[in-house]
């Protein structure tokens, strides 16, 4: 037989679950997360804001609101699949901290006490996308680079 027809064994290399998981992929993990809780609190304050406050335009605060916990879920998804060395929850989180950087970058030039906010949100983004990109957690969750497909 051909190698075609017998596949290679599955070594701890080319198996996502082998091993303990690496400590970068549990911490971009929990960063994910935690933008996902700060994401979902902020959409559930402007919610009962909009509802019980006395807002300019109700119905803006209370779609901003929802907005902001639909848009929860990328974060939470991409941080359960970390989690669990999913390879397809490594795109969702580097988007989600690629679109977190223009956010912190107008925080920061707000002139208010959004500024401490823009600092975080710029470090926490920045630290989750070197987690999310160094070898270690590549490796942890099976993805192959250019060139490496087998």
């Amino acid at each position: 037989m051909s190698s075609e027809q017998n596949p290679a064994p599955v070594t701890a290399e080319a198996a996502p679950d082998a091993g303990p998981r690496p400590r970068r992929l549990t911490y971009a993990a929990a960063l994910a997360a935690l933008e996902g809780a700060a994401l979902v609190a902020g959409g559930v304050w402007i919610l009962v804001l909009g509802l019980t406050g006395d807002p300019d335009d109700r119905q803006q605060a209370v779609t901003g609101g929802i907005t902001l916990v639909v848009l929860a879920l990328l974060p939470l998804l991409a941080a359960r699949g970390l989690l669990l060395r999913r390879g397809w929850s490594r795109g969702p989180a580097v988007i989600t901290q690629i679109m977190a950087l223009p956010v912190a970058y107008n925080l920061l030039k707000a002139d208010s006490m959004a500024i401490p906010g823009g600092i975080a949100l710029a470090v926490v983004a920045v630290a989750a996308l070197v987690l999310l990109v160094s070898p270690a957690t590549t490796r942890a969750l099976g993805i192959k680079g250019p060139g490496r497909a087998e």
